[in-house]
C-alpha cells in the first residue's frame, strides 16, 4: 500500500474514520479537511446489496444535480443538418460526423459527453471499443441518444450526472466541489440518494444501502450512517 501524504494524515487526526456520522456531519468535515491548493471535487460512493453480475441487479439512472457539479463539461455532439445547428446554437463543443468520429478512433478524447441523434448510431456505433470501456458510449436510457439535442445538453449544462453501479456492487458519484456551500453539498447528495433508492432493482433482497461514504479527491473517506437513510 502507497504510502500516504503528511495532508491525508493530518486530516485523520480531525475525526474518527470508524464513526458513522449523519450527513450534515459528514460534509462539515469533509469542507473542513478538504485543503489542497486547488478546489476538490467532493464524491460520494455508495455500497449497493445487489449483485451486478446478474442483469436484473443492475443499477442505473440520471439525474440533474440542484446545484450543479461545479465542473464545466465538454460535449461532443453526432448529428448533421438541422440538429448540428440547433446543437451548436445549444453550447455543444464539438458537433460533426464522420470527421470526428476519424479522431476519436486516432485517439482524439477532448470531451466528457457524448450525445447523438438516432440516425447517427451507424457512424458512433463503431466507436464503441474506445467510447465503451471509458462509459462515453451514447445509450437512449440516459438521454444521450436523442433527437432532442438541444434539452440533453441543457440538462448536461445544469448538472446532470449518471450513475451505475460497478463490478464490486459500487456507486461513484461526484457531488460537487469543496467551495461550494455546505447546504449545497448536502442538496446534491440527498438528491442523488433519492434518485439511487428509486433506481433499486426489484430483484434486490436485504439492505439496499450497505456502506455510504463522501470524500474529497485527496482526503479520506467519511462514513455516513446508511440506516438512517434507508427507506
Amino acid at each position: 500500500m502507497a504510502k500516504k501524504g503528511k495532508r491525508y494524515t493530518d486530516a485523520l487526526k480531525q475525526y474518527n474514520k470508524s464513526e458513522l456520522y449523519d450527513v450534515a456531519e459528514a460534509f462539515k468535515i469533509v469542507k473542513d479537511i478538504a485543503n489542497a491548493k486547488f478546489d476538490e471535487t467532493i464524491e460520494a460512493h455508495v455500497k449497493l446489496g445487489v449483485d451486478p453480475k446478474h442483469a436484473d441487479q443492475q443499477v442505473r439512472n440520471t439525474l440533474v444535480l440542484p446545484h450543479g457539479t461545479g465542473k464545466t463539461k465538454k460535449i461532443m455532439v453526432f448529428a448533421k443538418g438541422e440538429k448540428e445547428k440547433a446543437a451548436l446554437d445549444a453550447g455543444a463543443d464539438y458537433v460533426g460526423s464522420d470527421e470526428f468520429a476519424a479522431k476519436i478512433q486516432g485517439g482524439w478524447m477532448d470531451f466528457d459527453v457524448v450525445i447523438a441523434t438516432p440516425d447517427m448510431m451507424g457512424v458512433v456505433g463503431k466507436l464503441g471499443k474506445v467510447l465503451g470501456p471509458r462509459g462515453l458510449m451514447p445509450n437512449p436510457k440516459v438521454g444521450t441518444v436523442t433527437m432532442d439535442v438541444e434539452r440533453a445538453i441543457e440538462e448536461i449544462k445544469a448538472g446532470k450526472i449518471e450513475f451505475r453501479v460497478d463490478k464490486t456492487s459500487i456507486v461513484h458519484v461526484p457531488i460537487g466541489k469543496a467551495s461550494f456551500e455546505q447546504e449545497k453539498l448536502e442538496d446534491n447528495f440527498n438528491a442523488f440518494l433519492a434518485a439511487l433508492q428509486k433506481a433499486k432493482p426489484a430483484a434486490a433482497k436485504g439492505t439496499y444501502l450497505k456502506s455510504i461514504t463522501v470524500k474529497s479527491s485527496m482526503s479520506p473517506g467519511v462514513r455516513i450512517n446508511p440506516v438512517k437513510l434507508a427507506k
